[in-house]
């Protein structure tokens, strides 16, 4: 097993896991902290496994993923904003 290996196992365990737990219990905005986290493990995760594949088009993956993770959180947000009633 390789040093990358070892990180992308480590990345899938000490990484995802907590990331995906946040994203998913509490309020709203621990749940955005949570989303925002597992799109930055994740983006790592990937960059780490075109590296253990050797294959550079893998790199298409994290390229197209950071600025829909950041949309995806600016969606989030726009939706957390609380409402103003027209008169």
């Amino acid at each position: 097993m390789t040093g990358y290996e070892v990180c992308l196992l480590v990345l899938a365990v000490a990484g995802l896991g907590p990331a995906l737990l946040v994203s998913s219990r509490g309020d709203p905005l621990d749940r955005l902290v949570g989303l925002e986290l597992t799109s930055a493990v994740a983006l790592v995760f990937t960059l780490v496994l075109s590296q253990v594949a050797g294959q550079s088009y893998y790199l298409a993956v994290p390229l197209v993923m950071v600025p829909l993770s950041f949309a995806g959180t600016l969606v989030f947000t726009r939706l957390l904003a609380p409402r103003r009633r027209s008169s």
